[in-house]
């Protein structure tokens, strides 16, 4: 599944790059969502190859490659399309995610199945998700916190510019704040992994999801950009421990069998969250002021924070978590 996503996503990126007109982007746009899902299906091996124990820390290391790209990855595009073209951007990521694809040949090897190991389908991965509150809870929060991190994405760079008296150089410094948030959640990710797999779920995910909620309402009362530095590195700190904990919790609370299956689950919530996020932003602008999107995505975060402390339990491990386990199979029979 890494292979089919890695190269299906470098086949729609070479189409990309021949589109003739916008009906022919389109159509090669929904190729591309069709056929690739990269970071759901590594993020399925990577559970799958991990144990628990260390579960946490190595989703924080994958958490902080996905973010260094989005950090990195604008950056060099930009500076590919003023030195070539546009197309010669598709062309250049077509190739990089050829030879990633070649590298995972090469590399890496799919974690050994016993023969006991049973299958299971997308329905009954499902069935088994909404049958388990605390998976349940925890699915629905990673698309809620989702949302209200993208709610206000579509309207940074006018958020930047309002407050901006110049233009000339409006896109460089949108692109550094906007990177800042970047750059710190790499640095914090492997940090909250590893935290989370010492200490208190609870206790790590109301930190960081609050401090989340903070930054996010202080957006509304900044009047000067270059405030918004220091904001956007705490905010980066904070969403650093949000979904690679989440994404931690439900690794380590289902049984081996079900890991690529319901982290696949958890990855589809995860992008049902980056959809609906710059829905809401656009319905909510008919109604308020630009600067609030940012005050409402922290009221969101905070009403996350509740829903997660009062509905989902700390994590089990080892012997406990598997007497759990087959005390609801026997209940199930």
């Amino acid at each position: 599944m890494v292979l089919r996503a890695i190269f299906g996503l470098a086949v729609s990126q070479f189409l990309i790059g021949l589109s003739a007109n916008v009906w022919q982007l389109f159509a090669f746009r929904m190729v591309q969502g069709a056929i690739s899902g990269f970071i759901a299906s590594s993020l399925a091996l990577v559970s799958a190859s991990t144990p628990k124990e260390r579960s946490g820390y190595s989703i924080g290391i994958l958490q902080t490659s996905i973010s260094s790209g989005t950090v990195i990855g604008p950056f060099i595009g930009g500076f590919i399309a003023d030195m070539t073209s546009y197309r010669t951007v598709f062309f250049i990521t077509s190739a990089i995610c050829f030879f990633s694809g070649l590298l995972v040949i090469i590399n890496v090897r799919e974690p050994a199945s016993g023969d006991s190991k049973k299958l299971y389908s997308v329905f009954q991965n499902y069935e088994y998700v909404f049958k388990r509150s605390n998976i349940l809870v925890v699915m629905l929060s990673i698309t809620a916190i989702q949302i209200s991190i993208t709610v206000a994405q579509p309207v940074f760079a006018l958020f930047v510019e309002s407050m901006t008296k110049g233009t000339q150089y409006i896109s460089t410094l949108t692109g550094a704040i906007f990177g800042t948030l970047g750059i710190f959640s790499v640095i914090s990710s492997p940090w909250w992994g590893r935290r989370n797999d010492t200490k208190s779920f609870k206790k790590n995910i109301m930190i960081a999801i609050s401090g989340a909620g903070l930054a996010y309402m202080v957006h509304t009362f900044i009047t000067n950009p270059y405030m918004l530095f220091p904001v956007r590195a705490f905010l980066g700190l904070c969403i650093g421990g949000i979904i690679p904990v989440l994404y931690a919790y439900v690794n380590k609370n289902i049984e081996d069998d079900r890991k690529s299956g319901v982290m696949g689950i958890a990855s589809s919530f995860t992008l049902l969250g980056n959809l609906l996020g710059p829905l809401l932003c656009t319905l909510l602008l008919y109604e308020i002021e630009m600067k609030y999107i940012f005050l409402i995505a922290g009221f969101l975060l905070f009403g996350n924070a509740l829903l997660i402390f009062y509905n989902v339990k700390e994590s089990k491990s080892g012997e406990k978590f598997q007497e759990e386990i087959i005390a609801e199979s026997n209940e199930v029979i």
